[in-house]
């Protein structure tokens, strides 16, 4: 009876997600409709963001590990994609599986390194390396230094068309669900069990004979992955890869996102960001001191809502997302 629920709990929730996403895609011709098109640039910014936020949410949520150091992996993406698009490599089938490639390939090493430690001096090892990069991007002029590479148009992707703005948004959107069905897939399957295990009794785990540090180290790999797309993207989005998205106030803004959505839930880290940058976006519109009011609606979340957004409403109707 218990498998039965659980069933139906996880068919209900899937089916929920799929009338969202339906519901986002109708999004462009509603706010054409309006006269209102400079918002599908905005949404699909925000799109990108919530996978972004996604897979860092997938380390520090499911794997248990605070990375400080995000950013790196979101800005080696979006370079990789702009130095490519400079080399003549037009192809998104091209470019953005080497962002992917490259920002795994970046994890791989930084997490081989930093997974070594724990607590708080993972958290500025990481940090550390990060900042290391963003440093190495101002100082590389051939990339463009402080002003960052210029991409001359967005990434040739098939017979879509990404120069129209809806498209983009569409392929923002297909990106942002595929890759929550693969960590769907992923937190539910064996691994992903262990992985929530370690990052609930580490030593435990360790004792039973399981590789820890292999488990962290894959999930690592996996969510600097997921921010490379997200890095590709955003390039292609402003046609520009800048060194900020490297900088650690960068990794700070997709930590806030995590923690505002929900830590550990699948969808915490998307609503976390649909909820950050409709904030900025509706108060910038009202007052000059928009962080202000920004910072008094955190802490409403953060008191109202401890556990994210998400959490909450699922609690509210007595079916909480969060897998343990």
């Amino acid at each position: 009876m218990m498998a039965g629920a659980l069933y139906r709990q996880s068919t209900r929730r899937r089916a929920a997600a799929l009338g969202v996403f339906v519901l986002l895609a109708l999004l462009p011709p509603v706010l054409q409709a309006f006269g209102q098109e400079f918002y599908i640039s905005f949404a699909a910014r925000v799109l990108i963001f919530a996978l972004a936020a996604t897979s860092l949410n997938f380390i520090v949520g499911f794997g248990g590990m605070v990375a400080f150091g995000h950013a790196a992996f979101f800005g080696a993406g979006a370079y990789t994609a702009a130095v490519l698009m400079e080399m003549g490599f037009a192809s998104a089938f091209v470019a953005w599986p080497a962002a992917v490639t490259v920002s795994a390939l970046l994890a791989l090493g930084i997490g081989f390194v930093s997974l070594r430690t724990r607590g708080v001096y993972f958290i500025m090892i990481t940090l550390a390396f990060a900042q290391m990069l963003y440093y190495l991007a101002i100082s590389m002029k051939t990339w463009g230094g402080d002003d960052g590479l210029s991409l001359a148009t967005r990434s040739a992707f098939g017979p879509l068309d990404l120069k129209h703005d809806p498209t983009f948004y569409w392929v923002a959107l297909a990106s942002l669900g595929l890759c929550l069905y693969l960590l769907d897939r992923i937190t539910h399957a064996r691994f992903g069990r262990v992985l929530q295990a370690i990052r609930e009794n580490e030593s435990r785990m360790e004792g039973l004979g399981f590789p820890v540090l292999g488990y962290k180290l894959l999930c690592f790999v996996i969510g600097a992955a997921i921010a490379g797309l997200a890095g590709a993207l955003i390039a292609n989005h402003g046609q520009l890869a800048s060194p900020n998205l490297l900088q650690w106030t960068q990794s700070g803004t997709l930590l806030v996102m995590v923690i505002v959505g929900g830590v550990g839930t699948l969808y915490g880290g998307a609503v976390g960001a649909v909820v950050l940058l409709l904030a900025e976006e509706v108060l910038a519109h009202y007052t000059t001191h928009w962080h202000a009011a920004l910072g008094l609606i955190l802490l409403l979340v953060v008191f109202r809502a401890p556990k994210g957004i998400a959490a909450w409403v699922h609690g509210l109707f007595g079916r909480g997302e969060k897998h343990e």
